[in-house]
């Protein structure tokens, strides 16, 4: 077995097998990246953030074991996207070798597999701002974090710069299944939630979008996406997101 190593850049450690050196310099690089990125835009950023980059899919879910569940409980096109999992102060996700293995034969598969590290960032990032939602995780987090969670991995998706890659998986899931949520269900949250909060974008802005993602009104996700859209009837945002949608999917 091959020896565990860590490498360190100024605001992050990684912890890898030794054959991964290299990668888990561009992982670090990355990461410092998203931190600087993302931190003109939200409030607080967390620190001591550890990623462990793990040699298989077996070995993260045996680390992780609430990873594998999340899985089988989302659509297949997006399961192969589901390469990491964010704990209190620690970033899980497959080593980059491993994410490249994982991609589908697609445009943008690739690429979006390489920015889970980014992903899983912004998830920490948006914790910190918002305490309602994991990690860290409890059975009252998670339950809050199924409910939400479209916001919760659509925030990651669209700050980490995945949703830009998505189309090609985006066309697959409209033409291989039924007619997806409004807001998009825990099946769909890992594939379609960065297409609404980029629609947030498009039409509010990036800081509505970090608005949004920061905290949870009482009157739950009709009242987040009425305010949001400035009084916008339900059926009119849901409206507009299926059409967005569609573009992104070339339809």
């Amino acid at each position: 077995m091959s020896t565990w190593v860590e490498t360190a850049s100024r605001n992050f450690v990684a912890r890898h097998e030794e054959r991964d050196d290299d990668d888990a310099e561009g992982v670090l690089d990355l990461l410092e990246d998203t931190r600087e990125r993302v931190g003109a835009l939200f409030a607080k950023l967390p620190d001591d953030v550890t990623v462990v980059l793990h040699p298989s899919a077996a070995v993260l879910d045996l680390a992780q074991p609430a990873l594998p569940v999340v899985r089988r409980l989302t659509a297949p096109t997006a399961r192969r996207y589901l390469a990491g999992w964010p704990s209190r102060s620690t970033l899980h996700v497959l080593a980059p070798r491993v994410l490249a293995e994982r991609a589908a034969n697609v445009e943008g598969s690739r690429e979006m597999l390489a920015l889970t590290p980014a992903a899983l960032y912004v998830q920490l990032v948006v914790a910190e701002c918002n305490p309602a939602l994991p990690p860290p995780w409890s059975p009252r987090s998670a339950v809050r974090a199924a409910r939400w969670a479209w916001l919760v991995a659509g925030a990651a998706q669209w700050f980490s710069g995945q949703t830009a890659y998505a189309r090609p998986a985006i066309a697959r899931r409209l033409r291989e299944s039924e007619r997806p949520r409004f807001p998009p269900a825990l099946r769909d949250a890992a594939l379609l939630g960065g297409s609404l909060v980029d629609l947030v974008v498009r039409e509010e802005g990036a800081a509505a979008a970090v608005r949004l993602a920061c905290a949870l009104p009482r009157g739950g996700q009709r009242e987040a996406l009425v305010s949001t859209f400035h009084g916008r009837e339900l059926v009119h945002t849901e409206g507009a997101w299926r059409s967005h949608l569609a573009r992104m999917a070339g339809q």
